[in-house]
């Protein structure tokens, strides 16, 4: 169930799409503002905060995909890319530019609504537990278990949602090998090769974010034939 104070942004050219977007998640309890390009996206993000953003990667100008890039340097708000069928280069670029999810056109409205409320579950709480550590040491990174931070020294990085979720997922069973199936289910996903591809990338760019060497992880590493593991200091 939603409440009105579940803000989304709505971002796509097609003013059709745009309105029709705004009107099915307000009757289904959002709160929606709706831009018409990246660069009213941004007019609207300077002044207010969202919970999420629904964005259409095909754009004149700065493209979806660009713009979650470039909003990733700033925000960690999830981000859901609406790609045209078909398009799995844009699919794997959108991770990999920060994107948390994507939804292929046409789609129908109640996928969308599925879409959105499994990614605002997937937002991390704090963890409450009194048994084990509440910081885990990852070489020159740190992650606080009760916060669901990354730190470098004094400086907060950045994760979406779906890297904070791989975290918590990762730090409730360090040194325990997680294999990709069970990611993709912990993750509210569909299941499929195409989901663990982007589990892949979402593991990808969350090495760059903790490893000295991303290429060679230390402590977000790979066990052949069992899947990804934490091993934190």
């Amino acid at each position: 169930m939603t409440t009105p104070e579940v803000h989304l942004l709505i971002v796509d050219d097609d003013e059709r799409i745009r309105g029709l977007l705004q009107k099915f998640l307000v009757r289904n309890g959002f709160w929606v503002s709706a831009a018409r390009d990246a660069g009213h996206a941004r007019r609207l993000l300077s002044g207010l905060e969202f919970d999420l953003i629904v964005l259409d990667v095909m754009m004149p100008g700065e493209t979806g995909i660009e713009l979650t890039k470039s909003l990733r340097k700033d925000i960690s708000t999830p981000i859901l890319l609406l790609t045209a069928k078909g398009e799995s280069s844009d699919r794997i670029a959108g991770l990999e530019a920060g994107a948390d999810d994507y939804l292929s056109k046409p789609f129908e409205p109640k996928e969308l609504l599925l879409r959105i409320n499994a990614i605002l579950r997937r937002m991390p709480a704090a963890d409450t537990s009194r048994d084990g550590p509440k910081l885990m040491q990852l070489g020159p990174a740190r992650y606080d278990l009760e916060r669901g931070e990354l730190r470098h020294g004094d400086e907060l990085v950045r994760l979406t949602s779906t890297e904070s979720q791989l975290m918590r997922l990762f730090s409730a069973q360090p040194g325990e090998a997680i294999s990709r199936t069970q990611l993709v289910e912990d993750l509210g996903r569909d299941g499929g090769q195409a989901q663990e591809r982007a589990v892949d990338v979402q593991i990808t760019r969350l090495r760059r974010k903790i490893e000295v060497d991303p290429k060679q992880p230390r402590y977000l590493q790979t066990v052949r034939g069992a899947g990804y593991m934490l091993a934190p200091d």
